[in-house]
């Protein structure tokens, strides 16, 4: 029966996903049935950490991936997945369904989130190819060019445009080379709003979606539409220590916690992106 709420709960998630989307022209067709059932079964996984599966309120992961297209079968790579939570799901949707995933990062920090999964559960996640993503090398071994269907990168983006050295404008570089024609970028990122002052992307954790489209567009993608499936209303985007204010970091500790925990994890932004053929 909780195998059966968690399914039902993922595939009602898909569905409101075509309520919540902007279309655009050349959009690639929804996930067939065997598909959603697929990937419900992926979120639903009891093998996932009862913390993980407490965000999916705010992640929304079956939704999101169903608006980025992911199909079982694809070449997927996932870019700097930090703790693991998105390869907890990826990575058994994808790999059992006979694709090939990646996931890729700069250096062995910035893996291992994964290689602790891969501790747990060698078998499903040993399966995956632990890759260099060459954020100031470009001739550094990665992702082959031209291989990927599916790119996909949550809640990062920031971390690339902040700090002295920016490099965002590469990493959108390698994404593009990584793509088949036709593949598709899929970005989850924290949302300042676009009357905010700029500045505020350099320390704050949120970015313009502008700006994210800036980068992307400008390294060849095609903007192939948003959806509102990980907006927050109740985030204004505004707090004393940044995004890392709300949880689930909560910087300020027990300072006006339960405040903090009303509102939620933060307001994003989801782009979907095409390499043109």
């Amino acid at each position: 029966m909780r195998r059966r709420h968690f399914l039902l709960a993922a595939s009602a998630a898909l569905v409101a996903t075509a309520a919540c989307t902007t279309a655009l022209p050349g959009e690639a067709p929804g996930l067939t049935a065997s598909e959603e059932s697929a990937l419900a079964a992926a979120v639903a996984n009891p093998a996932r950490s009862a913390a993980n599966r407490a965000r999916d309120q705010y992640r929304n992961p079956a939704a999101t991936l169903a608006f980025f297209g992911v199909r079982p079968g694809q070449t997927v790579v996932e870019i700097f997945p930090g703790g693991g939570w998105y390869s907890e799901i990826v990575a058994p949707y994808v790999l059992n369904g006979g694709g090939t995933y990646y996931v890729a990062a700069p250096n062995e920090r910035g893996l291992g989130g994964f290689k602790r999964l891969v501790e747990k559960d060698a078998a499903l996640y040993g399966r995956a190819r632990q890759v260099t993503f060459p954020v100031r090398d470009a001739a550094a071994t990665g992702v082959p060019a031209g291989t990927a269907d599916v790119v996909l990168t949550f809640r990062n983006v920031h971390n690339w445009a902040m700090g002295d050295q920016p490099y965002a404008d590469l990493a959108f570089q390698q994404m593009y080379a990584m793509l088949k024609p036709g593949g598709v970028l899929g970005i989850e990122e924290h949302r300042l709003p676009e009357t905010a002052d700029s500045a505020r992307e350099k320390s704050s954790g949120y970015l313009k979606v502008s700006t994210v489209r800036r980068l992307a567009e400008q390294a060849g993608f095609r903007y192939a539409g948003s959806s509102e499936i990980n907006a927050n209303p109740r985030d204004t985007a505004d707090w004393p220590d940044g995004v890392w204010t709300l949880p689930p970091t909560l910087r300020l500790g027990d300072k006006d916690r339960a405040k903090y925990l009303a509102i939620g994890e933060s307001d994003r932004m989801t782009l979907r992106f095409v390499k043109p053929r």
